[in-house]
């Protein structure tokens, strides 16, 4: 079925590059990482890949810099072994929030990063749900951006049947994304306003829609300390709503994340393996964790066979 392809993934989550290479019906491709004693990373790719088409399954997840730098120093092993081609497959983005100048003489890390990337030696990438959607321009190679609402929305069609639910945007930036949810479950859309009245005052976060006495769906690209979400979750419940749950694609899950969660008012928490699951989330039963390696799988045999991409969504 394929010829001149091979799947290579590094150590950010490598039982998603194996779910990936089992749907393609491939091996993954040998490749050893090792780290000298400073802490300097060494890749040797252990196989031929004179003239293939390599995709590298490695997410720029925590720790960032060091998974930003393996996938690095794979990739120039590659391109020095004379690869055809080179695809970065990035689930998650990491640097993504800094997508643009928030204060003077500050840094636009994700235009760096895709620069790094480029520079290395790849000819295309694949992510999927970025953080802000104009990190593709920041690449002058070709950018395969991958939704994973497919996959979210296939589970909470299952879960919640013909049951009524609201999905709910936890703030203004993300009233798109849940309205786009909300069309394909011919459901109803609320909006959380956050505002804080004047300095040393707990923000106030008002409801726009009816929650009370109804299933909500909290919907966010990510979710890092989750602090926002468990107040939203928190607003919900004392505005009514009968249980809360929250789908986002990335679980982050940073610092006290887990904890919050653990203690919050949800019931259930839907993400996806873009970032694999710490141990300490894995021991917290509110976690639902979804695979996209038949997502990406299919993004890669469809560029592999230069068919279209973008027909996976419409």
């Amino acid at each position: 079925m394929f010829k001149s392809i091979s799947i290579f993934t590094g150590t950010a989550n490598p039982s998603l590059g194996e779910s990936i290479a089992r749907y393609l019906d491939l091996p993954i491709g040998k490749a050893e990482i090792t780290r000298f004693s400073d802490g300097e990373i060494f890749a040797r790719i252990q196989e031929n890949v004179r003239g293939v088409d390599v995709y590298v399954v490695q997410p720029t997840c925590a720790p960032v810099n060091d998974n930003l730098m393996e996938l690095l120093v794979m990739v120039d092993a590659l391109k020095r072994a004379s690869a055809q081609s080179i695809t970065a497959v990035m689930p998650y983005y990491g640097y993504a929030r800094q997508d643009r100048k928030v204060a003077p003489r500050t840094p636009i890390t994700a235009k760096l990063v895709a620069d790094l990337v480029t520079s290395a030696g790849v000819s295309r990438v694949v992510s999927v749900d970025l953080h802000a959607g104009q990190i593709q321009g920041f690449f002058d190679c070709p950018f395969d951006h991958l939704y994973a609402n497919t996959v979210i929305l296939d589970y909470l069609q299952e879960r919640f049947g013909g049951e009524e639910v609201v999905f709910v945007s936890p703030d203004a930036g993300g009233v798109e994304r849940t309205r786009a949810y909300a069309k394909r479950m011919n459901a109803d859309l609320a909006i959380i306003d956050k505002r804080r009245e004047r300095a040393n005052v707990s923000e106030v976060m008002h409801i726009i829609g009816d929650v009370d006495g109804r299933q909500c769906v909290i919907l966010d690209d990510m979710i890092d300390t989750a602090g926002t979400l468990c107040n939203a979750a928190l607003a919900l419940s004392e505005h009514g709503a009968s249980r809360v749950y929250a789908a986002a694609t990335h679980g982050v899950l940073s610092g006290p994340a887990v904890d919050r969660i653990a203690d919050s008012a949800l019931e259930e928490v839907v993400i996806t393996d873009t970032i694999p699951l710490a141990n300490r989330g894995e021991q917290c039963p509110k976690f639902k964790v979804l695979t996209v390696a038949r997502l990406l799988g299919e993004a890669i045999k469809r560029i592999h066979h230069s068919d279209s991409v973008s027909s996976l969504f419409i």
